[in-house]
């Protein structure tokens, strides 16, 4: 071998050495002299008696080679990656000093080649070699089971057959005097506990060949010292056991007692126990009865089920035959299987049970006993219980058998569905997982969420692997619960339903609201540092972006391209073909990026057109065909509708490059009944079909199809007035239908509204870049006004007709929508006619709209206008709704309970619609709203739209919404904003008849009230709703009738009423008068810094104004929260702050304000003094707190901009709103304000300025000393007292300008040691001085006296404390200090001191004072 050292002089043996060269060069090895890899060790055997060096010949003659490897381990390999363990006893071992070492490493040799060379045989020297017994026979006898006695076998014995009969056979050779004396021994008059089958606990482990004789023998003394003892004597003995002995080993002791007496048959317990005493009986077992008890009634949570009997061969569906091999004997266990299962047992506690569901999804109670034959109980756990619990379907549905995996996922989806539509018929409450029982009764209730276990527990991986199953039946059970997961069935209804609603075509995304943790890492990070969101997407695992977002997830898990190989490949039925569909609208609903992913994945889209939108078929055979391949399926067509609401780039590729345009000519040129299809389903292609349209006509384009296809639609149309259908199901198809073409027209004719502007736009570009005018004139429309004007006053003719009102109720919004997109078109037209226009008006308000508003049907509707709003309603979600944030739903189930929210009964669509015509007549004819109608039949001597305005229960409405405050959600958002619309409309319609109607006038304020309260709800997309509110409404001081009929004086009385008289008052009425005068400057302040909103505004107005060609999305913007924030009113403070106030350090500045600012504070500050004066209710909803922290913002953002005179009077009339006591009362600065972590460091910030700028400003000061009253925490106290204690020398508000009780600072007492030592040492160093801070010199002296007399058991540290303070008072030299820290009484605000005293110390304190300084000094206290 080569020497590690010299590895250059010599080489390896090769293949091709001869034995020569191996001979020449082991010389040269040697005369190296290297030292060699392996080393030969020659070790002495101990066994032997051998030393180390010993040359004796036994020792050479035994002398063996131990070969030692380098590499090999010198510990054995551990067989699992445990840590290794360490023994604690190891420590504790005792070391000699002249121990050697040499044989201490021997010892403890793990070597492998020490344990390889230390196999000692086992001494068998000591062991009783028996003879076998002399037989007759040659052979010992073969055993034969006929031929074997039948033997008492233990219960619960493992023992072979062959193994009891040698036992047998030992206990007849040599167990008889083991017998005998057993038997003896079970004979005598006094039997204690294990006297019978021998002793409990020593079983004779270790104890030798004899270890049953040893063992009997140890069990004969104990029992002959029990004999001995008296019965007093054995319980005093087992009560020392008892206080001794580890309770576990107690337990242990007493649950191999339970084992070994359920052993002994019940005639030898019945006799052991008969022969015992009773009274020996019942003071033995006292305690051990109890236990047993205590843990029977613990523990169990079930009525116990009856021990039934072996199973015997009557019971057998099948009789054993003597013929059969090994079946001549009877083994009950193993025919245990065979019986019928017990009855369901009752719970008889709360204890949670597993909840368990049938093949159909259907929650099984626990108590309900099934038959078998359904095929409920084949599962391991609780085999009496039928049912299959969520663990075992996922155990099933990784099965090999085919069977069982379709089986279980079908479950799985049925459970999901029943989940998602709330068909659990049990109890409101709802809970998932576990069952909960009370009283042995069924509460019917679940505990949990059934689609949270579900997503937890991996269901979006375990039906993504389905979907990679090579058998299509798990394949296809997979497709139906990944849809019963993502899709409802439900929502779908109620979003088709919606789209012939103003603007119901457009939709929120369901996207989920929760935020992702990557956008907290971020923060603080520099913009290069950033990832962008496709690089963070990339870098995340498919579980973390699935459980923030299931439907991201499952883009991740590539599930689209697994569903183009289903639909392409695979060719499924029709189900799951449906099924596809629904899940790739349901993903195309998520975001317009995921709809991009669909029409980006590879011939998925091209076999959705070339499949299931053919351009030609064969008519099916059968209603149900097999195969719906190369048939036009509706689902398709809303697939491409969805996927076009996403966007027009989307749209526009869906209509050119993938073939839509074609198939909306071949499906809308023809009849339904012409399509060769079932009729229901060719209604619904056709519907469909206009609805793709519709969307595509809202972006401007494929309306060259319009001129194509215009006969074929003024066809439909002219029909409409006249439906008719077999079946009430075809005739809801055909109503939905018409609004579609409804729908379609009405983005036509809005779409042919903006060519004249398109066109003008071209001419003036001079070769820019421009929007192409469409291809649809003004012309190509005008003749739809009258036809559409002759259905609606066929419609109104039709509410007198009970069979024909559903229908005409249902069509109404339709034709109301149509119009006024016409008549809003028309007047921006260069061939608009005034005159004849505004005779077309009033014709058509005194032929259709009058009558229609005062129909009894519609009459009736408006007074469910507050039962059927969502705004009124505290509870959007139905009780039964069960989602997780990760996948948002709509959650419209619960609207079937209620069918006035949604249905042809709902009031939200058919108002909606009026008010928006209204909207739309009376901007163009402002005539309308001052002419008079003396024949209404709602009131008389009234403009003409002001009967349902000044209606009982619009009113009604609108005063339950002004108290509201609507949780914006996915579940309500969807229907909050057409009603927000609706609200909209309502209040642009009041805002004209206002200045024209004095009963209108009379209900300013409440139109005012709810136009403050729509602002703060207003939903992302409805910016230009917001911001016509600001610049019409919000500011009109038309709306603000109090500025006109003596509300600032009324203002300045109520605030003379209130103050005290010493503190002067801060002309409220003057500010209010002021603030109303700058009304129009104060709305553009607010619309100046809101100016951040205009390219959402104006997004939103195109789609309000019909500017179709300029749409860019059907999709609404991301519901993150209201468009505004409810504390609008302090935006303009929050801006200067956020850009001055806090520097990017974290210090505070002090440079000049920008230009305009002291006048935007100045208006800020106006209108906040107008909203808490007349319209408090519009700002309850944030919280005081929020309030404090906005306004001390006037502080934070300058050195000096409180010093103004016009911010010092807006404010300190603020502050004194903010101090009363009911709104005192209502101020919790411990919860934190909104966008702060927390009060105190806002208050840190507020103490340091002070100290940096305030100059001793009064104002200022009441701020800082709001938060130091007794109710709030004690570390803004502290702060002040400890780490800004240099502001005590210029806080010098007076008692008479503090607006604060006095009281709410010295009570309760004050109980922080920390606090009171620093009262005391401000007081006593002369930091705190009542010429310098009068306010907190008197809360210190109060809170000192109350300390240092007070004589409440505390403990030590306080008390002495307590008289330490005490006679530390006692002895100051401050003689003024003294008097008043001892003889404090009260406090007295309108006193020049601020308290009153004691002219001496009453007794009690004297004694106090007596016993803390001692007798010779207590009378000098009375000084």
């Amino acid at each position: 071998m080569c020497s590690s050292l010299d590895l250059g002089m010599l080489r390896r043996p090769k293949p091709t050495d001869s034995e020569s060269d191996l001979l020449r060069e082991q010389e040269k090895f040697l005369a190296s002299g290297s030292q060699s890899a392996v080393n030969v060790v020659k070790r002495p055997d101990k066994r032997r008696g051998e030393k180390p060096g010993s040359d004796s010949e036994e020792t050479q003659e035994n002398r063996r080679d131990v070969v030692t490897i380098p590499d090999l381990p010198d510990e054995l390999p551990s067989l699992t990656p445990a840590p290794p363990k360490k023994s604690r006893f190891k420590k504790e071992r005792v070391h000699f000093e002249n121990e050697d070492p040499e044989e201490l490493l021997d010892r403890h040799d793990t070597h492998i080649s020490a344990v390889l060379s230390r196999i000692v045989e086992r001494d068998t020297s000591a062991v009783p070699v028996s003879f076998p017994a002399f037989t007759s026979t040659a052979f010992p006898k073969v055993l034969h089971r006929s031929t074997v006695e039948k033997q008492a076998t233990v219960p619960g014995s493992r023992k072979s057959i062959f193994a009891r009969q040698i036992a047998a056979q030992n206990a007849k050779s040599g167990g008889g005097d083991l017998k005998v004396s057993a038997s003896q021994a079970s004979g005598s008059s006094h039997v204690v506990p294990g006297s019978v089958d021998g002793s409990i606990l020593v079983s004779g482990q270790g104890l030798g060949p004899d270890s049953a004789v040893e063992t009997f023998k140890i069990h004969q003394e104990n029992q002959t010292r029990l004999q001995g003892m008296s019965q007093s004597e054995i319980l005093e003995e087992q009560q020392k056991l008892m206080a001794q002995l580890d309770p576990r080993l107690v337990e242990f002791v007493r649950s191999r007692k339970t084992q070994k007496a359920s052993s002994v048959p019940s005639t030898l317990q019945g006799q052991v126990c008969s022969d015992q005493p009773v009274s020996e009986r019942k003071a033995l077992g006292t305690k051990l009865d109890s236990q047993e008890v205590t843990m029977d009634v613990d523990g169990q949570d079930e009525t116990e089920p009856e021990i039934q009997p072996p199973i015997t061969e009557k019971e057998l569906p099948v009789k054993p035959q003597k013929e059969w091999l090994h079946m001549d004997k009877l083994e009950p266990e193993k025919l245990e299987w065979m019986r019928d299962l017990p009855a369901p047992r009752r719970q008889s506690t709360k204890k949670s049970m597993q909840a368990r569901f049938d093949f159909s999804g259907t929650i099984i109670p626990p108590t309900k006993d099934l038959p078998t034959h359904l095929g409920l109980h084949h599962h391991g756990e609780e085999p009496e219980l039928a049912g299959y619990s969520l663990q075992e379907l996922f155990l099933l549905s990784r099965s090999q058998l085919t069977q069982q995996r379709t089986l279980a996922l079908n479950t799985l989806a049925h459970i999901l569905s029943k989940v998602l539509i709330r068909s659990f018929q049990f109890h409101r409450k709802w809970y998932s997982g576990y069952i909960l029982a009370h009283a042995g009764e069924y509460s019917s209730s679940l505990k949990g969420s059934v689609l949270h276990s579900l997503i937890d527990a991996g269901l979006l991986f375990l039906l993504r692997f389905s979907l990679d199953d090579s058998v299509e039946g798990v394949m296809s059970a997979a497709v139906h619960a990944l849809q019963a997961l993502l899709v409802s069935s439900d929502d779908e209804e109620c979003l088709d339903n919606m789209f012939s609603w103003l603007l119901g075509m457009a939709a929120f995304p369901l996207l989920p609201s929760t935020q992702d943790e990557d956008e907290e890492e971020d923060e603080g990070l520099a913009e290069f540092m950033k990832e962008t969101p496709k690089q963070k997407e990339a870098r995340k695992l498919d579980h973390d972006v699935a459980r923030l977002d299931v439907v991201k997830g499952l883009l991740k898990m590539q599930l689209l391209q697994r569903l183009r190989y289903i639909l392409e490949v695979v060719r499924p039925a029709p189900r799951v073909v449906l099924d596809i569909l629904q899940i790739l609208i349901r993903i195309a609903r998520h975001s317009t990026s995921a709809a991009t992913q669909i029409l980006d994945c590879p011939r998925l889209m091209e076999t959705v057109m070339s499949e299931f939108l053919p351009c030609s078929w064969t008519p099916p055979t059968s209603p149900a065909p097999a195969s719906i391949y190369g048939l036009p399926i509706s689902m398709a067509v809303k697939l491409l509708r969805v996927l076009a609401s996403a966007g027009r780039n989307a749209c526009a590729r869906i209509l050119n490059s993938l073939g839509g345009r074609e198939r909306l000519s071949l499906l809308l040129a023809a009849e339904p009944s012409e399509l060769l299809l079932e009729p229901a389903e060719a209604i619904c292609c056709n519907t469909e079909a206009l609805r793709l349209w519709a969307v595509a006509a809202s972006y401007g384009q494929a309306c060259n199809l319009y001129t194509d296809l215009y006969s074929v639609l003024v066809t439909t149309l002219q029909a409409a007035h006249k439906l008719s259908s077999p079946s009430e199901a075809l005739l809801l198809l055909e109503l939905h239908r018409v609004k579609a073409l409804l729908v379609l027209l009405t983005q036509v004719t809005h779409t042919a509204g903006c060519h004249q502007e398109l066109q003008s736009d071209l001419l003036s570009s001079q070769g820019t870049e421009s929007l192409p005018p469409p291809p649809v004139t003004w012309g190509h429309v005008t003749g739809l006004q009258a036809t559409l004007n002759g259905l609606l006053k066929g419609s109104l003719r039709a509410l007198d007709d009970p069979g024909q009102r559903k229908s005409a109720l249902t069509l109404l919004p339709s034709y109301l929508n149509y119009l006024g997109a016409f008549y809003s078109q028309l007047s921006v037209q260069n061939s608009f006619q005034p005159v004849q226009c505004l005779q077309e008006l009033e014709s058509l308000t005194s032929e259709v709209l009058l009558p229609l508003i005062s129909h009894q049907a519609v009459r009736s509707m408006a007074e469910s206008l507050r039962s059927c709003s969502v705004i009124c309603k505290h509870a959007i979600s139905g009780p039964g709704v069960d989602v997780i944030p990760s996948l948002p739903v709509l959650g419209s189930f619960w609207l079937k309970t209620d069918p006035c929210l949604f249905g042809f009964g709902s009031p939200l669509p058919l108002y909606t619609a009026l008010f928006y015509l209204l909207d739309i007549l009376t901007t163009i004819h402002r005539g309308l709203t001052k002419k008079l109608d003396h024949g209404s039949v709602w009131d008389s001597e009234t403009s003409l739209f002001s009967s349902i305005l000044l209606s009982d229960s619009v009113l009604t409405y609108l005063q339950s919404c002004v108290g509201a405050m609507p949780s914006v959600s996915h579940a309500s958002a969807w229907l909050l904003r057409h009603e927000h619309h609706l609200l909209y409309l309502l209040l642009r319609l009041a805002h004209r008849l206002v200045p024209v109607d004095p009963e209108v006038a009379k209900h300013a304020s409440l139109f005012h009230r709810v136009a403050l309260a729509l602002l703060s709800w207003l939903l992302p997309g409805s910016e230009y709703l917001a911001h016509e509110l600001m610049s019409s409404m919000i500011f009109n001081h038309e709306l603000l009738p109090e500025g006109g009929s003596g509300g600032p004086e009324a203002a300045t009385l109520a605030e003379l009423e209130l103050q005290e008289k010493s503190i002067p008052p801060s002309g409220l009425g003057t500010l209010l008068s002021e603030a109303l005068a700058h009304l129009p400057s104060i709305r553009g302040c607010y619309l100046t810094h809101l100016a951040h909103m205009e390219p959402a505004v104006l997004s939103s107005r195109d789609r309000h104004l019909g500017r179709n060609p300029w749409l860019s999305s059907q999709l609404l913007p991301e519901l993150s929260g209201p468009s505004v924030p409810s504390d609008w009113p302090f935006l303009p403070l929050i801006t200067l702050y956020e850009r001055t106030g806090v520097s990017e350090g974290g210090g505070l500045q002090a440079n000049s304000l920008p230009s305009g600012s002291l006048q935007s504070v100045t208006q800020c500050l106006q209108w906040l003094l107008l909203l808490e004066s007349w319209r408090e209710q519009a700002l309850e909803h944030v919280p005081p707190v929020a309030k404090l922290a906005r306004l001390a913002c006037v502080f934070l953002c300058s050195s000096d901009l409180f010093l103004e005179k016009p911010v010092q009077k807006l404010t300190w009339a603020l502050f004194r709103g903010l101090t009363r006591p009911s709104c005192l009362q209502a101020l919790n600065l411990g919860t934190p304000p909104p966008g702060l972590a927390s009060f105190h460091d806002l208050y840190s910030a507020l103490l340091a300025q002070y100290e940096a700028v305030s100059f001793g400003d009064t104002l200022f000061g009441c701020f800082v000393l709001l938060p130091l009253q007794r109710r709030y925490s004690a570390t803004m106290r502290l702060a002040v007292f400890g780490e800004h204690v240099g502001i005590l020398r210029s806080l010098g508000v007076s008692l008479e300008q503090l607006p604060i009780a006095l009281e709410n600072f010295t009570s309760p007492p004050e109980d922080s040691l920390p606090l009171l030592r620093l009262y005391f040492r401000a007081l006593v160093t002369g930091a705190l001085r009542r010429t310098w801070c009068p306010v907190l010199y008197v809360v210190v002296v109060a809170h000192l006296n109350a300390f240092i007399f007070s004589q409440d058991e505390v403990p030590q540290e306080v008390e002495a404390t307590r008289r330490s303070l005490l006679r530390k008072t006692y002895f100051l030299t401050d003689e003024v200090l003294r008097s008043h820290l001892l003889l404090y009484f009260l406090p007295e605000q309108n006193s020049q001191l601020g308290f009153s005293t004691y002219e001496q110390l009453p007794p009690i304190r004297a004694r106090r004072l007596e016993s803390v300084v001692g007798t010779e000094k207590g009378n000098d206290g009375d000084r």
